[in-house]
This record gives structure tokens, sequence and C-alpha cells, in this order.
């Protein structure tokens, strides 16, 4: 079983510190390079599903979260409001209420929907001191987000391909999911009153879960506080079950922000929310990918794609040439010369790179390189050339295999 507080420290990942704050982890330089890629990842995966992206701050007005009814149903998880100039500002718990403001800033026809706009953003919860830990449980959030706006016909088209998305970015990231949760409201009033609201979205989500063939359990008492969704659900080596990825269809925002777009008939229309997060929170994401891959990480985000060997100092030059020809090619590689120690030492130390390559004095004269790749396998000599092409092919595929 792997643990991402003990892995993410020994790997260099990430820490915590006492003065920064509990729940507050930072990103150490190989860490961050797993986060940059992966974010890197969901943007281009969004572009190509016809997402534009944008930017809002990570404060509101109190008066934004009473209209959105998060102050209403989510107060307790909300950090305390701050006096500013006679106002009271929030650090926000969510983005969807700056998205639904960013869609009424114009007037919208319905020929622009369904309008996707999507964002990597901060946002920040008032996490119990006893929940905390790693990066699973913080109090400051980046999470991929995105809202649809649409009608109510392309609903369901688009909560089927936020599935196909999520499903896309699992495949990449060698995560399988435990099982699909349709999560309902349970009793209690912490949930919107509007049954024939939740009924309407629940059977949307229904639909597209059964029109792609998805089996789903249903987990009552875990919807939204404004509508049902679909949680894509992931277990740890420990057994505990956490949501990774969700899809949500909302009614109430809309309504609460006073949302309209101009019908083909001239006549004002409201639009649904469509609430979309392909990898959830990236820190989350990241403490399972560690666990998931217990630090080898496929090999598109690794901190290291290819460990450069030099067998003595003779052949340090070569090296150091062939990690600036990867830099060129856009692959990450590390030159670990014989002062790190022995070549099996240096093999050790590596053992969780994806790619290693040794060069010795036949190599270098050759222009060739033998490739170990980290499940075991020893590859012939080929050229240098066909073997930096073969290795950016797969990570610019987002491969989980390694050749």
């Amino acid at each position: 079983m792997h643990d991402h507080r003990r892995l993410g420290r020994e790997l260099g990942l990430f820490d915590t510190d006492p003065l920064i704050g509990a729940g507050l982890p930072y990103w150490l330089p190989d860490g961050a390079v797993v986060r940059q890629s992966l974010e890197d990842f969901v943007r281009t995966l969004e572009r190509r599903a016809g997402y534009r992206h944008v930017y809002s701050p990570v404060l509101g007005k109190r008066e934004l979260y009473e209209r959105s009814g998060h102050w209403a149903h989510y107060r307790e998880d909300m950090f305390p409001p701050l006096s500013m100039g006679g106002e009271q500002l929030v650090l926000r718990p969510s983005l969807c209420p700056h998205h639904a403001v960013m869609f009424r800033s114009r007037s919208r026809s319905y020929r622009e929907l369904p309008l996707r706009m999507a964002e990597l953003g901060g946002m920040y919860r008032s996490e119990r001191s006893g929940v905390l830990g790693g990066l699973t449980r913080v109090r400051a959030i980046q999470l991929n987000d995105a809202h649809i706006f649409c009608t109510l016909d392309q609903v369901a088209a688009e909560v089927r391909g936020a599935l196909e998305s999520i499903a896309a970015a699992h495949r990449a990231m060698g995560i399988v999911p435990s099982r699909h949760r349709l999560s309902l409201p349970g009793p209690g009033g912490k949930y919107v009153a509007r049954p024939e609201l939740w009924e309407r979205a629940t059977a949307l989500l229904v639909r597209a879960l059964d029109e792609l063939g998805v089996p789903y359990e249903e987990g009552v008492g875990e919807a939204a506080f404004y509508g049902p969704k679909i949680d894509v659900q992931v277990v740890d080596g420990a057994g505990r079950e956490s949501t990774l990825s969700t899809v949500q269809v909302d009614f109430h925002q809309p309504e609460q922000f006073d949302l309209h777009y101009v019908g083909p008939d001239g006549a004002r229309h409201r639009p649904v929310m469509v609430h979309r997060s392909i990898v959830g929170s990236v820190e989350r994401a990241v403490a399972h990918l560690i666990e998931r891959h217990g630090g080898a990480f496929p090999a598109w985000l690794a901190p290291v794609q290819l460990a450069v060997l030099p067998l003595g100092e003779e052949q340090d030059g070569a090296a150091r040439e062939l990690a600036a020809r990867c830099l060129e090619l856009d692959l990450r590689a590390e030159v670990l010369g014989a002062e790190r120690g022995s070549l099996g030492a240096r093999v050790r130390e590596a053992r969780l790179v994806p790619y290693q390559v040794v060069l010795g004095p036949r190599e270098v004269a050759d222009g060739a390189l033998a490739v170990r790749l980290r499940d075991g396998r020893r590859l012939d000599p080929r050229p240098a050339g066909e073997v930096l092409e073969r290795i950016g092919a797969q990570v610019r595929a987002h491969a989980v295999e390694l050749w």
C-alpha cells in the first residue's frame, strides 16, 4: 500500500510547514512538474472539446454567495467574511457563481449555446484541523472546473460529452474508477426545496448514463445543495473511497442569477447549467496518482522522463549534449554522472524514471542508445534520434505504456 503523504515527501513532490499553516501544502519542483503536466493535459483536452478558458477572482462579495445559495446551505464550510470598505468579501468555496455572472455579462443568443466555460481556479474550504491530511483534504484547492450553459434539449448530450472526457482523462492517468454514483438528495434542509427541479435534473443524468451504458449506484444524501450529480469514485490503497470527477445538472442557479438567452423565437429563455470537473481538485488527483503508481508515473507526468547515465567522466560531455537535445524536444532529461556513485547505485536512484540510457564509449561512438525501461525491459541499441522520437511520441500521446 502506498501512502501519498510519505511518498510525496520522500520523492520531493510536496510538503507542509506549520509556519504556512495546516491544510496548505506547498509544491516542490518535481511535484510542480507533475501538477503542471496534469493541468496542461486537462486544458488541452478541454480546448479540443470546445471549452473556452476564463479567469475569475478568488474573492467575492457575501451577496454573491447569498444569491447562489452557498451562504445559506454551505456557510459552515466557508471562511469568515473579510470587512473591506463597508463590504464583506468572502474567499470563494466554489467557482460557479463567478461563471454565472460572467455568462450574464452581456446578452446571449441561442446560437452561442452550448457555451462551455472552463477554469483551473483556486477555491477555499474551512476544513476542520482533525480531517486535514496530505493533499486529499486541504484548505486551499486548485479546482479543474467548468460550466456549460445550454438549452434543455442539449443537456443530455453535454453530460455524455463530459463523461467521455472524464473517461479519456482517466485512461491517460492510468486510473480505473471503482464506480459511478448517482448522488441524490437526502432528508434534511441542506438542499434547495424545489422537488420538480430535482426530478428533471435527475432524469437527465440517468438518461445520459443509460445512453452510454454506464452502470451506476444511487447515493442518497450525496447531492450538491442545488442539484443531483454523477460522481466518479476511486479507491485508495487503504480502501477509502473518494470522488475524483463529477457532472452535475443545475436548474437552481440560472434562476437565482436570472440568466437568459434569446431563442429563435426572439423571446428570452432560461438556460440550464451543467457543472463538470474532469479531474476534480488537482491536489486530490495528484494524491491518487502518487498512490496508484507508487511514484512511477506515466511518462507524460513523470518529473524526469529520461535518465542519462554516463559510464565515466569521458562520457559526461555526450551525456549533457543528449540532455540538451531532449530539452529542445520538450522532454525532461537528467544526467546522473559518476559523481553520484556507481552505475548500479545510479540505476537504483533512477528506478522510477520511465527511461534510462547508459552511455559508454561504444554508444557515444555509434550515436546509439541502449534503453532500459522502468519495467525491467532492455532494448537493443537504436539510433539516438529514433529513440528520442519514440519516447516523444509516447509522451505526446499521453500513453500509459512505455514503448
